[in-house]
């Protein structure tokens, strides 16, 4: 009877995964909704999506807490339809991007409606990086040629290295710049991690390239070869669309690579990795991650917010990643946790407690702003 259960079960999410390729649709949306109905607001599609529509569908469903049984996972792992499911966001991606530019040159708009269909753009390239995080954890060469390419629309190539590399390594430490701490406000978290990310990357490549006896500076960094993808990429949309399109790639590259320190600061903030007795960190478990199993926005993010999971299991695909009860929950998907981190002291009142009750008010379990620290201390 037991071994008969694993067969009956069944992906119920299977058939909505491409829910995630709306998204990379929405330029083409937005477009369309403008012509309908005449209204500017439009042309921000992506932001309305993913900040409006998807919190609401969360809202209306109830959260899924179902995990594959452990006996069903190696087959959901070699089923290639979920890989195609990512694969898909990619030339969606780019063709979006491409449609924006003939837009901000060719459609009637004014700057404030070329900016919010730069909002579009960036929420596309934000969740590209999504896409990219997916494509970056695994160990085929396809897949990690993949990551770059997503990367390069928010010329965030870096995270190819820092992420796998460093981020994985550090997470839930003081160590890590991309582990936001406690009483640390998203607007001062953000310049932290994206400047603390890139020395970290770049510290880790040149390493890698020195042990190998190979040259910092060449095609073999993979920073720099993920970099030059964005160089291209910008060089020949301006060299097709002409320079006034610029300021709008560079505002939807800010936007795109700001969602993604958005989902960074909520993954992780406050929490803080147990110790072993000789003082290293213990490794990584389901406790060190904010979790959320809001159904939409785990549809439209390939399941990242059960992120507890991703960093106990890094190398285990989107669809097999499970829920925990001993995980601490976030009260919202992440949608909804952006527009509350975006405000610090909404966040701080509906996140701090939370904080404070997982670890029972003892603060020396918390990883805590040293300023913030020595405030509390007073």
């Amino acid at each position: 009877m037991a071994s008969s259960a694993p067969a009956r079960w069944r992906d119920n999410k299977r058939y909505l995964w491409p829910l995630s390729l709306v998204a990379p649709l929405s330029p083409f949306l937005g477009w369309g909704a403008v012509r309908e109905f005449r209204l500017g607001l439009f042309w921000a599609a992506g932001a309305i999506v993913i900040g409006v529509l998807v919190p609401l569908v969360d809202l209306l469903t109830r959260a899924d807490k179902t995990n594959p049984p452990e006996a069903m996972v190696e087959a959901l792992e070699n089923d290639r339809y979920y890989r195609y499911c990512v694969y898909a966001y990619l030339p969606l991606q780019y063709a979006g991007l491409v449609f924006a530019c003939f837009l901000w040159v060719h459609a009637p708009m004014g700057i404030p409606e070329r900016l919010a269909l730069a909002s579009t753009v960036g929420v596309v390239g934000g969740i590209g990086i999504n896409a990219a995080h997916e494509l970056g954890h695994k160990r085929t060469k396809l897949e990690r040629r993949l990551s770059k390419i997503a990367l390069a629309q928010t010329f965030y190539g870096h995270f190819y290295v820092e992420h796998n590399h460093g981020h994985h390594l550090r997470v839930a430490t003081p160590e890590d710049p991309a582990s936001a701490r406690y009483g640390e406000s998203y607007w001062f978290f953000l310049p932290r991690s994206v400047i603390g990310s890139l020395r970290s990357a770049w510290r880790i490549e040149s390493g890698r390239l020195r042990r190998r006896g190979q040259r910092i500076i060449g095609r073999h960094n993979n920073i720099l070869n993920a970099w030059a993808l964005s160089v291209v990429l910008f060089t020949v949309l301006i060299a097709g669309f002409g320079w006034s399109i610029a300021p709008y790639l560079m505002v939807q590259a800010g936007l795109g690579f700001s969602l993604l320190e958005a989902a960074n600061y909520l993954e992780h903030y406050g929490l803080l990795r147990a110790r072993r007795p000789d003082g290293t960190y213990r490794k990584t478990s389901f406790r060190d991650s904010w979790n959320s199993d809001h159904v939409c926005s785990n549809l439209f993010l390939y399941q990242l917010q059960r992120h507890s999971d991703h960093h106990a299991n890094p190398l285990r695909r989107y669809q097999t990643l499970r829920t925990s009860e001993v995980s601490p929950q976030l009260p919202a998907g992440y949608a909804v946790m952006f527009w509350c981190a975006f405000i610090p002291p909404l966040w701080r009142r509906v996140m701090d407690h939370r904080l404070l009750d997982y670890y029972d008010h003892d603060l020396t379990r918390i990883n805590v702003k040293p300023r913030f620290a020595r405030r509390l201390a007073a």
